[in-house]
């Protein structure tokens, strides 16, 4: 990619190389959406945050912690898809935060975004491993088979997938996630017609109950289980009509997140009884949904969601090592890192040589943990944390992005909603979310003061190391930072 002329701080042209085979798909709306949902792995979320939320968080008012989580997120998505119209760039955080706050703050950004998803892809190898492994040997009475193991033949499956284009992915994921969906709302429909424990009490939905408890640890939680819709952006180079798929597809993601996890909370709630639920699910969180669900729809509900848990790890592991590698095609495209990242198959038409990297580098991620034999639930744990802050992170930047970047270009089609209003509000609840997760960040990873501190300093420092690259590159290569975001 060659330099252009010089550009102002935050001006980001869309730039190519006409010569280079470029990213292309045939992504439906329904595909991107889906692919999508699957990264957010809405069975993971069912069985295990969900209960968090009722048994940690707000109690009872659980659902409207989600709903809260949604508008936030609702507001956010109004600027963040009308700049997705005006900056046809599939860079995602990066793009977006160089375009609003200038290179510096951008590189730093991207650098967070490269962590933030890599820290998610190693969790997910892990909690399969882990899963598969009590899956086989403890429900089938199968080998006992060690969690990594389990681990790397999954990093080889997404490996491969990895190589196509992103069509192949997407239809292997929409299937998982619609049976991850079903199975979910059987378990829905079995309470409902039983009439839960002792009859629909709606008290969850009352500003006493939304309030109670634990309000921060439960829209914290609610705030983490939306992770990945900023992946609509990304793909946007293909999908079919980006200016309308990323948008619909975007605010399709939030409503129905929304409606599954809010509809989902409240009916475990009920299954259990309004009385019973948070001594249940705080008692044994990551067993009470399975529990439930044997109550209520059997044991044959219990076996099929116990194996779409395993493949709804898997979705979101092939999804996020997709997101992975487009950040570093992207990174690659710029001149940050080596171009040969940039490359794209030409048949393909997908990311090729960043996904091969990513594969390694997960292999070597997983490498320390399996020769120094660590305990795969703190590494979950720890890392699914990472993510989780770090999102939360860079949903707040990008939101002081959003309409800094709209004010400034005006772009034709923009009002004052949309630029100034929508953007302020979504910031206001993205300050307190951020506010509440430094506050629990212990919790968030499962760890103790030394290890928080110590993620503290990965998160942050993983910025500062792409604000001092930034700063190195406009003094030392300027024709490399003028490209910072420009891909």
């Amino acid at each position: 990619m060659s330099s252009a002329r010089p550009v102002s701080e935050t001006e980001v042209p869309s730039v190519g190389v006409a010569s280079e085979p470029q990213l292309r798909g045939n992504l439906s709306m329904f595909h991107l959406l889906f692919t999508v949902l699957a990264f957010n792995a809405p069975m993971a979320v069912v069985v295990g945050f969900i209960p968090l939320v009722i048994g940690y968080g707000n109690g009872i008012g659980a659902p409207m912690a989600f709903v809260a989580a949604g508008v936030i997120l609702a507001l956010f998505a109004a600027g963040f898809t009308t700049m997705a119209r005006h900056l046809p760039n599939p860079g995602g955080f990066y793009a977006y935060i160089t375009a609003g706050l200038g290179r510096v703050v951008g590189l730093g950004s991207s650098f967070l975004a490269l962590l933030c998803y890599y820290a998610i892809t190693l969790s997910c190898y892990a909690y399969f491993g882990l899963v598969l492994k009590s899956l086989i040997h403890d429900r089938y009475h199968g080998p006992a088979i060690s969690w990594w193991l389990w681990g790397l033949a999954l990093v080889a499956v997404v490996g491969v997938l990895g190589y196509f284009k992103l069509d192949v992915s997407a239809r292997i994921l929409s299937v998982l996630l619609v049976c991850e969906v079903v199975i979910v709302l059987v378990y829905d429909a079995c309470v409902v017609s039983k009439g839960g424990a002792s009859g629909f009490s709606f008290s969850s939905f009352t500003p006493h109950a939304a309030l109670s408890g634990s309000t921060g640890i439960a829209l914290l939680f609610a705030v983490l289980c939306f992770g990945g819709f900023e992946a609509t952006t990304i793909f946007r180079d293909e999908v079919r009509d980006p200016d309308r798929t990323v948008p619909r597809a975007t605010y399709l993601f939030i409503g129905l997140v929304t409606l599954l996890y809010a509809g989902s909370a409240w009916l475990l709630i009920q299954a259990y009884g309004t009385d019973k639920v948070v001594a249940a699910t705080a008692a044994n969180p990551t067993q009470s949904f399975m529990d439930s669900a044997a109550a209520y729809s059997g044991r044959v509900v219990v076996d099929l969601a116990t194996v779409l848990l395993t493949t709804s790890i898997f979705a979101a592991a092939l999804s996020s090592h997709n997101v992975t590698a487009r950040y570093l095609y992207n990174l690659g495209a710029d001149g940050i890192l080596h171009k040969g990242l940039s490359k794209v198959h030409a048949r393909q038409g997908a990311p090729y040589r960043a996904s091969l990297v990513t594969t390694v580098t997960t292999v070597l991620g997983l490498a320390p943990f399996v020769v120094f034999a660590a305990d795969p639930t703190l590494l979950y744990a720890t890392l699914s944390g990472v993510f989780g802050y770090a999102l939360i992170v860079l949903l707040l930047v990008t939101g002081v992005a959003i309409p800094v970047y709209l004010r400034r270009t005006r772009p034709s089609g923009t009002n004052v909603w949309k630029s100034v209003v929508a953007p302020v509000l979504a910031l206001s609840g993205l300050t307190v979310s951020l506010v509440l997760a430094t506050q629990n960040f212990s919790t968030l990873i499962s760890g103790s003061k030394s290890l928080t501190n110590g993620m503290f300093a990965l998160v942050y420092g993983t910025f500062v190391v792409g604000v001092i690259t930034a700063l190195v590159y406009r003094r030392s290569r300027p024709d490399v930072y003028e490209r910072i975001g420009r891909q």
